[in-house]
C-alpha cells in the first residue's frame, strides 16, 4: 500500500519536490499557479494519468503483515492507519494550503470553529492566559469567555490597534498566545501583524492570526511574523458555499501539537469535503481578484451615498487602519460592512429590497450574501447588550460574490431608493 507522510512540506520546497518551482518553471511561484498545482503532481498515491485528485473514501488502512504494522509503530514507515488520523485526499488539500501560506505544515479539520477551539486547547496550558481583540467572530468570543475559564484559562481583550494595552497585558500576565482576526469580523479592523509578533515574541508568547477575511492571497501572516495562520476554509478557500472546513498552518512543531489533540478530539474532515476544497482552490485567485475589485468599487459607491452613515472597508482612506492594510495586504478582501442611515426597520427594508444577494450567514462564496448582524448573529441579546459589542441595528455585512459589479451596484442603489 502506498502511503504518504502525514505532515505537509514547506510551501516552495513542496513545489520543488514536484518539479514545479525550478528555473524552467518559475511561473509556478505565483499564487494562482500554486493554488492549482501544489500537492497534486506527485507523491499522493494518485491514480495514474488522473488530473484531478481522487477521493479516498475509507475509514481505515490495512497492513499486509504484522511486520509492516511493527515498522509503522516503531516509525520505520508511515501510514495513515485510521481515517481520523489522515487521508490521501485531505493531505493534498493541506499541502496546497501550506504552499500558499509558505508554511511547513497544515492541518485541516471539519470546520473553522473546530480548528480554533482545538488550537486554543492545544497551545494554551491550563491556568494560562491569552490576549484577544474586541472585534471578532462571536462564537470565538463565546468559547474564550465561557469555555476556556473552565480550564482556568483567562483572557485580556484589547482594541486591535492598542499596542500599549498589549504591552501591559504581556508584562502583567504569563501570556501563552495572542489570538485575533485580521481583518476582523464584522468591522474589518486590521492588526499590525509585524509589530504584534515582535512584541509577543519578546515575551515568549505565540501569535495566531485568523486570516479568513484576508485569504492566503491578500495577506501572508507567517511572512509578517505570525506563528500560525488560521482560516475558515468554508469561506474563500472553498469558495462555493458548499463545504465546511477549517485549517491552521505554521511550523511542523506547532502544527504537530495541534494535530495530536485533533486526533484525540475528532472533527476529521470528510475526504469528499477535502475534494471540494481542492476543487475550490483551483479558482481561488480568480475569485479573490474579482471580489477585491468589486468590493472596493462598492465601498466607494456606498461611502458616497446619502443614505449610508458609515462604511467599514480597509481599502477606504477613511478606515482607521487603511495605511496599515496597504502595507501588509495586497488586496482588501470581498466583504464590506456599513451602516444604513436609519433604524432596524429601515435597514430590514433595504435588505429585503435587494434582488441579488442571499440573506444568509457566512461569506466568501461565488454568490453574494448579505446580513444584518443585529438579527443574524446577536438577536438573542437586547439592543443595549448588542451595543456593547458595537453592533448597531443599522449595521449590514455585505459579502461580495463574483457577480458583475454593475448588476450589484444597480441592485444596491434601487434597494437604497426603496428606503
Amino acid at each position: 500500500m502506498k502511503t504518504l507522510p502525514l505532515e505537509g512540506r514547506r510551501g516552495n520546497e513542496s513545489l520543488k519536490a514536484e518539479g514545479l518551482a525550478d528555473s524552467k518553471t518559475s511561473v509556478f511561484n505565483s499564487d494562482g499557479s500554486v493554488a492549482i498545482h501544489a500537492g497534486e503532481r506527485f507523491g499522493r498515491g494518485r491514480v495514474d494519468d488522473a488530473i484531478t485528485t481522487p477521493v479516498v473514501n475509507t475509514s481505515a488502512y490495512f497492513f499486509k503483515k504484522t511486520a509492516d504494522l511493527l515498522d509503522f509503530k516503531e516509525k520505520r514507515s508511515v501510514s495513515f492507519e485510521y481515517g481520523r488520523y489522515g487521508n490521501p485526499t485531505t493531505v493534498v488539500a493541506e499541502e496546497k494550503i501550506s504552499a500558499l501560506e509558505g508554511a511547513e505544515s497544515t492541518v485541516i479539520m471539519a470546520s473553522g470553529m473546530c480548528t480554533s477551539t482545538i488550537l486554543l486547547m492545544a497551545l494554551v496550558p491550563a491556568g494560562g492566559h491569552i490576549v484577544t481583540t474586541t472585534d471578532c467572530y462571536r462564537k470565538t468570543r463565546i468559547f474564550i469567555e465561557t469555555i476556556l475559564p473552565k480550564m482556568g484559562i483567562t483572557a485580556t481583550t484589547i482594541d486591535p490597534a492598542d499596542m500599549n494595552a498589549l504591552e501591559v497585558a504581556l508584562k502583567e500576565n504569563n501570556v501563552s498566545l495572542f489570538f485575533t482576526e485580521s481583518p476582523t469580523n464584522p468591522f474589518l479592523r486590521c492588526v499590525d501583524i509585524k509589530l504584534v509578533s515582535e512584541l509577543c515574541h519578546r515575551h515568549g508568547a505565540l501569535v495566531c492570526i485568523d486570516g479568513t477575511f484576508a485569504t492566503p492571497l491578500n495577506q501572508k501572516a507567517l511572512s509578517l511574523g505570525a506563528d500560525l495562520i488560521l482560516h475558515s476554509a468554508t469561506k474563500y478557500i472553498g469558495g462555493h458555499n458548499d463545504v465546511l472546513a477549517g485549517c491552521v498552518s505554521g511550523s511542523l512543531k506547532l502544527i504537530s501539537e495541534i494535530r495530536n489533540l485533533h486526533h484525540v478530539m475528532g472533527g476529521a474532515l470528510n475526504p469528499n469535503a477535502a475534494y471540494l476544497i481542492i476543487r475550490g482552490m483551483k479558482t481561488l485567485h480568480l475569485r479573490v481578484q474579482q471580489q477585491n475589485s468589486t468590493a472596493l468599487r462598492m465601498a466607494n459607491v456606498l461611502e458616497g451615498h446619502p443614505k449610508i452613515k458609515h462604511v467599514y472597508y480597509p481599502g477606504l482612506p477613511s478606515h482607521p487602519e487603511h495605511n496599515l492594510a496597504k502595507r501588509q495586504m495586497t488586496g482588501f478582501g470581498g466583504v464590506v460592512s456599513f451602516e444604513v442611515d436609519g433604524d432596524l426597520k429601515s435597514t430590514i427594508k433595504f435588505i429585503d429590497s435587494l434582488k441579488i444577494p442571499y440573506i444568509a450567514p457566512s461569506f466568501g462564496g461565488c454568490e453574494s450574501i448579505i446580513d444584518q448582524p443585529a438579527i443574524m448573529s446577536y438577536w438573542d441579546l437586547n439592543e443595549a447588550e448588542r451595543l456593547k459589542y458595537g453592533i448597531k441595528d443599522n449595521l449590514v455585512r455585505f459579502s461580495i460574490g463574483i457577480e458583475d459589479f454593475e448588476d450589484l451596484k444597480a441592485d444596491v442603489l434601487q434597494a437604497l431608493d426603496a428606503i
